[in-house]
């Protein structure tokens, strides 16, 4: 089967990002550029443009419910499958609209004819950080998304510049301190992701690491630290890695939860809980907001791991706990202004205690659990 390439250009500010999306068409012959406007998606329609060397061509396009994953159903993905095959298309650019991420495009079109050949994030320097560490929602920003969306710029943010093979540096304003601050935590959120600067973006996918993502899906089971990320601090930024294997008390963990939100970009990471010892949880906060879920069920319930990956597999056999199997706490905490002590000291204080971990499963079943699928 032959495939296209196709780049992805995120970013919160519009008109960089689409400056970007335009160069990278200019830069390779048959290349064609995607944008879906969502400014006004609530109001039920959307603004397609499609442009190329020959020209720009722009559809309006009414939706039956208004929201983004119809708008990758009913358009996106069928007008990719046919660009794919059309004769003189080399290469696709899909630019998101800024309250797109691009981890769950790539997930939408993994069964298409194309390869993701690189994803470029545009961030805006001079406001990027502030946007990655704060609590306000897409809708109180302006940003036109569709009712019930409560996701948060700080969501976004993250997710846009987590998920690179490339960040590209736009704006201008910003002062020295900042411009070293954002640098360094965006070394330890995407630290295989080359950085160039806004007049150098059409180079930003060149010479890309063989590790790089490209599209790549994380596994709730994934190692959480890729690309060797610095774990000393700089200009205040650091990177926490905590691991333990005894369980979390809910209660406690709970309480902890405005610690873990408080001067921190970032975290990630699995962990359980006494109150659910059979499923791993998931643990994602950007800036203020915070999504904990389920990830799948732990090896140590499971009798037949022949359908498992091997990659996981051996790895918890390498660390198997006599007790508690491959069930682990693993979370990664990128702060800009909490100490990492402080971090560490109020989640190793959320875990079970010597006397707690002597009552037994059946005693932690009856623990009360308000971290039921928290969102």
């Amino acid at each position: 089967m032959a495939w296209v390439g196709l780049v992805i250009v995120a970013g919160l500010p519009r008109r960089q990002a689409s400056a970007v999306a335009t160069r990278l068409m200019h830069a390779e012959p048959g290349s064609v550029v995607v944008h879906h406007d969502l400014r006004d998606i609530a109001q039920g329609f959307v603004v397609r443009r499609q442009k190329s060397a020959a020209g720009e061509e722009v559809t309006r396009l009414e939706l039956a419910h208004g929201c983004v994953s119809c708008t990758l159903r009913e358009d996106l993905l069928p007008l990719l499958a046919k660009l794919a095959d059309s004769d003189g298309v080399h290469r696709i650019v899909v630019h998101l609209d800024p309250t797109i991420e691009p981890e769950p495009v790539c997930w939408a079109i993994r069964d298409l004819p194309v390869r993701v050949t690189g994803v470029v994030t545009v961030i805006d320097t001079a406001t990027w950080l502030a946007d990655a560490t704060g609590d306000e929602e897409l809708a109180e920003r302006g940003f036109g998304v569709a009712e019930g969306d409560d996701r948060t710029v700080a969501q976004v943010a993250v997710g846009q510049a987590e998920f690179a093979d490339a960040i590209v540096f736009a704006g201008s304003g910003a002062d020295a301190w900042t411009e070293a601050r954002t640098s360094a935590v965006l070394q330890r959120i995407a630290p295989m992701a080359n950085k160039v600067s806004f007049a150098d973006a059409v180079y930003a996918l060149r010479d890309l690491p063989g590790a790089a993502r490209r599209g790549k899906l994380d596994r709730w089971f994934d190692p959480l630290l890729c690309g060797q990320p610095p774990l000393e601090s700089d200009c205040g930024v650091s990177l926490t890695v905590f691991t333990a294997r005894r369980p979390f008390h809910p209660h406690r963990l709970h309480d902890a939860i405005g610690v873990l939100l408080e001067g921190v970009v970032r975290v990630r990471g699995r962990f359980w809980l006494a109150s659910q010892p059979d499923v791993a949880l998931w643990f994602e906060s950007a800036g203020g907001a915070l999504r904990i879920g389920q990830g799948g069920p732990w090896l140590a319930t499971m009798d037949d791991w022949s359908g498992e990956c091997p990659q996981r597999t051996v790895k918890a056999s390498l660390e198997w706990h006599p007790r508690f199997g491959d069930r682990a706490q693993e979370l990664t905490i990128v702060a800009h202004q909490a100490l990492p002590d402080e971090l560490t000291e109020a989640l190793n204080a959320a875990l079970l205690t010597d006397e707690e971990l002597a009552e037994g499963e059946e005693a932690w079943l009856r623990y009360p659990d308000p971290l039921v699928a928290i969102e």
